[in-house]
């Protein structure tokens, strides 16, 4: 996601850096280059205007045009421009100080309304009972999806009776199951529509009416592109809107959704979905967007990610495998399945400030079969092997190799690779943080990605 609008922004900004002292001729040619980037990522007309003027406006001023890095305040003041049209401060989800709260989700057919609804309540599941209510009963299988889905991830389900078909008479239903059952979260999965009609938004009507929401939700595809804002629009003038979440910003689409919403609506976005698992569901933050397509990376998105990737146990191990400075083929093992959990590796480098335009690493994947092989050889060491590596000569190797399915070879090579990986690890103990002026992908890690 925003991939294409980033390159195009640093094309621009390099441009201006070539220059010692910006006239108004130069900034005025960067934010064409600026307008047309944001409309081919299919960024809403009136906003891309907006955006420009505001942005020109500031960038021309005499504070500007006479500073010493004209062109890195150009880029500051670009960078605050998106932050204020994506929404300046985060916009959480709320509660109502009554229980239950009830969340209504609304949204075109095929936008991720269902899968949405468990994201959400395994998300608040975290201090809350959360309870998913199927209220789509035209979708075929609609129903089944919510249930399975809310099995897999854990939460309470609420379904209509076998041949119902009144939505409503579900959702005012699913408040006295909730009662019962202690649930004080109610997340309504409505029906959608392959295009906006006043039958669908009757019965939503309706249903706001018999179970007031707390939030009414819409949740969007980012990848329909300026409809977006239509059916944005649409919706909040009919329901009333109090957030938006949008679905796939993990995909190849543009971007353009999540950049004028909220300045076409006013309605904040709240939530981001970023991949099909139930815990790929992040809250929407300008800032951290914004410092992605200013090629600025994303640090905390990072180590939120890494922190989801890892148990407590393991970040636990390893902060006491640094403070004695002893690394340990059990702490190696424990670090390769949590790289494993991150995702592509490109996807990673682009949190990364200055390494998300790496082409190098572009497409980079887990080669599966060196990490299973990997895994495989540690697992069938004894613990004491584990533990004290060094002791591994010719013959323990040689039993390593049989009980894992492998070669001595490549015990070799795994034994190899945990030598680098103890030296940096010894580096990072010498430093006392993780937060290393500069980062180098070991060789080690470099070993598991196909083609790298």
């Amino acid at each position: 996601m925003f991939e294409s609008l980033k390159q195009r922004f640093d094309g621009v900004f390099a441009a201006l850096r070539g220059k010692g002292r910006l006239s108004a001729e130069d900034i005025a040619s960067a934010l064409r280059e600026i307008r047309r980037a944001l409309l081919e990522a299919d960024v809403n007309y009136k906003v891309v205007k907006e955006l420009v003027e505001a942005t020109s406006k500031r960038a021309t001023g005499a504070d500007v045009l006479n500073s010493i890095t004209p062109a890195q305040q150009v880029a500051t003041i670009v960078y605050e421009e998106l932050i204020r049209i994506m929404g300046s401060a985060p916009a959480p989800l709320t509660i109502s100080p009554k229980p239950p709260t009830v969340y209504m989700l609304v949204g075109l057919q095929g936008s991720g309304k269902t899968t949405t609804a468990v994201k959400i309540a395994l998300r608040m599941s975290r201090s809350h009972k959360p309870l998913v209510v199927a209220c789509d009963l035209r979708r075929p299988a609609a129903v089944d999806q919510l249930r399975a889905l809310a099995e897999k991830a854990g939460i309470a389900f609420f379904g209509p009776e076998a041949g119902e078909a009144d939505p409503c008479a579900v959702a005012e239903k699913s408040l006295v199951y909730a009662e019962n059952h202690l649930c004080d979260l109610i997340l309504l999965d409505t029906a959608g529509r392959l295009q906006l009609d006043d039958e669908l938004m009757a019965e939503l009507d309706a249903m706001k009416s018999a179970v007031p929401p707390f939030e009414i939700l819409l949740v969007v595809d980012s990848m329909t592109g300026q409809q977006a804002v239509d059916v944005s629009e649409a919706f909040n003038v009919r329901l009333g809107l109090t957030g938006v979440v949008l679905t796939k910003l993990d995909g190849d689409a543009r971007g353009g959704p999540a950049l004028a919403i909220k300045a076409a609506t006013g309605v904040p976005i709240k939530l981001s979905g970023m991949g099909e698992r139930a815990e790929d569901l992040e809250q929407f933050d300008a800032s951290r967007i914004a410092s992605r397509i200013m090629g600025m990376g994303d640090m905390a998105g990072l180590m939120e990610k890494i922190e989801r990737s890892s148990s407590m146990e393991d970040m636990d191990r390893m902060a006491d495998s640094l403070k004695k400075n002893r690394f340990t083929l059990e702490d190696m093992l424990a670090q390769l399945q949590q790289v494993k959990k991150l995702g592509p590796l490109d996807k990673v480098m682009e949190m990364l400030p200055g390494l998300g335009g790496m082409k190098s690493l572009k497409g980079a994947e887990l080669d599966m079969s060196r990490l299973k092989y990997t895994e495989a050889i540690i697992q069938s060491m004894t613990l004491k092997e584990r533990r004290s590596p060094e002791i591994i000569k010719g013959g323990r190797r040689r039993r390593i190799a049989q009980g894992s399915g492998t070669s001595v070879q490549q015990v070799n090579q795994v034994l190899a690779q945990y030598d680098q990986m103890k030296d940096m690890m010894r580096s990072l103990g010498k430093m006392g943080r993780l937060g290393a002026k500069s980062f180098k992908l070991p060789g080690m890690m470099k070993n598991l990605f196909k083609g790298k």
